[in-house]
């Protein structure tokens, strides 16, 4: 060990005569802990949040969309095949798609009704069915008066049914009559309702057979587009451009990051903004770190001078006060680093303990549609942070350090 360590070292051991300077020194250990600690926790937060938004948005929506600009695509099979040739592509489904009323016992629900087929991946969710029956073959074997529809919970409770009632569905299309133009309309039996809110949008979505979707919305032949998944999520833009190049105008693909992109890129945009807010936090406890360095400058100047006399040079003391503000920073961001994972690793749990110990609510799932309280840790933005919090206490300790390798012995011993 060098003498520089072993002397920053006793500096931090010692007890020294004005006790003010311990109690700044714990403090900015202690500041520079709780920012670690709250910066780690909320990048974890931010990030678990992010995750379980994106799983909402592509809870039953397409990875890549291929739709055909004003009008539908009357070659589905040619794209289908296009599709599935190209890497990391899983699926390839067409879909029929209009916007339309459900209208039962009185209540009314605006949903946009899709045709799709056996492959769609609605038929991978969880959903609640008569009698527990395969979901498959009550939807494709339905009669030809009452096909099977898929609702929502949303969109059950709203209209007060449940699976076997009867629904009618109302898409915004008229028949000619000798009455004149009525609106059509067709009763179709509830099938399957989701168990739960497995997306933001799913509310939103009914589920028919696609060839009655063909038929009930004179789109014989034709479908509205075609829905890709992909192996991974990230690579939706990847595929979309390689899509995108074999097919012109007015053939449009689309990631779902162009789709519901702009939510995401907000939440990106408020971590950034936190993690700049909580930085001030280890900023601060920075300029403790500085003060507190002054403030052992200003008491050891007896000390300093004595070593300079003894030979010591300017870069030895320099080094020897960085290295006690290059201590207190390691301490403090160190604790602070694995108190932020401890944190965020049982957010959840801590979090259900409070609200059952005093009987308060402090997440809704509902609200979030989310079972758990979300806390991703992410490796890379525990080091990030751990850099930037060891980055700024280096930084604060440059000017004490220098200002005490420029005293002068002989000012300092002259009344000695």
């Amino acid at each position: 060990m060098s003498y520089e360590w072993f002397i920053s070292l006793r500096y931090l051991r010692a007890k020294r005569k004005q006790t003010f300077i311990s109690v700044i020194s714990f403090i900015s250990i202690a500041g520079v802990t709780l920012g670690v600690a709250a910066l780690i926790l909320v990048l974890a937060v931010m990030t678990g949040f992010s995750d379980g938004v994106r799983q909402q948005i592509l809870g039953n929506v397409p990875h890549v969309l291929m739709q055909r600009f004003g009008e539908g695509i009357d070659n589905p099979q040619e794209l289908v095949d296009a599709a599935k040739k190209t890497p990391h592509v899983l699926s390839a489904v067409p879909f029929v798609s209009k916007e339309a009323m459900l209208l039962s016992q009185g209540n009314v629900s605006a949903v946009s009704v899709k045709g799709v087929g056996p492959e769609h991946k609605i038929f991978s969710q969880d959903v609640l069915t008569l009698d527990g029956q395969p979901v498959k073959k009550q939807f494709f074997s339905g009669s030809v008066d009452r096909p099977g529809i898929i609702i929502g919970l949303d969109t059950a409770s709203s209209l007060g049914v449940s699976v076997g009632d009867s629904i009618n569905v109302i898409p915004p299309l008229f028949s000619m009559t000798p009455f004149g133009m009525i609106p059509k309309m067709k009763p179709f039996e509830v099938v399957a309702v989701f168990e739960k809110q497995s997306s933001l949008v799913d509310s939103f979505y009914a589920y028919i057979p696609l060839f009655v979707a063909q038929k009930f919305f004179d789109s014989e032949g034709v479908v509205s587009g075609i829905e890709l998944e992909v192996d991974r999520y990230d690579r939706a833009p990847q595929v979309a451009q390689a899509l995108a190049s074999q097919f012109d105008f007015p053939t449009v693909v689309r990631p779902w990051q162009s789709i519901y992109g702009s939510f995401l890129s907000a939440l990106k945009l408020e971590k950034l903004g936190l993690f700049i807010i909580l930085g001030i936090i280890v900023l601060v406890a920075a300029f403790n770190i500085a003060t507190t360095l002054i403030m052992v400058v200003m008491e050891k100047n007896r000390d300093i001078a004595i070593l300079r006399a003894m030979g010591a040079n300017a870069r030895s003391i320099m080094k020897i006060f960085m290295m006690e503000g290059f201590i207190i920073g390691t301490v403090g961001t160190g604790v602070g680093a694995v108190l932020g994972v401890l944190l965020a690793h049982y957010a959840d749990a801590a979090i259900k303990f409070l609200e059952q110990s005093f009987g308060i609510q402090i997440f809704d799932q509902s609200v979030y549609g989310m079972e758990h309280f979300p806390s991703d840790i992410i490796v890379s933005d525990v080091v990030m942070v751990v850099i930037m919090a060891m980055s700024i206490c280096l930084l604060a300790t440059i000017y004490p350090a220098w200002r005490a390798s420029r005293m002068d012995p002989t000012e300092a011993l002259r009344y000695e």
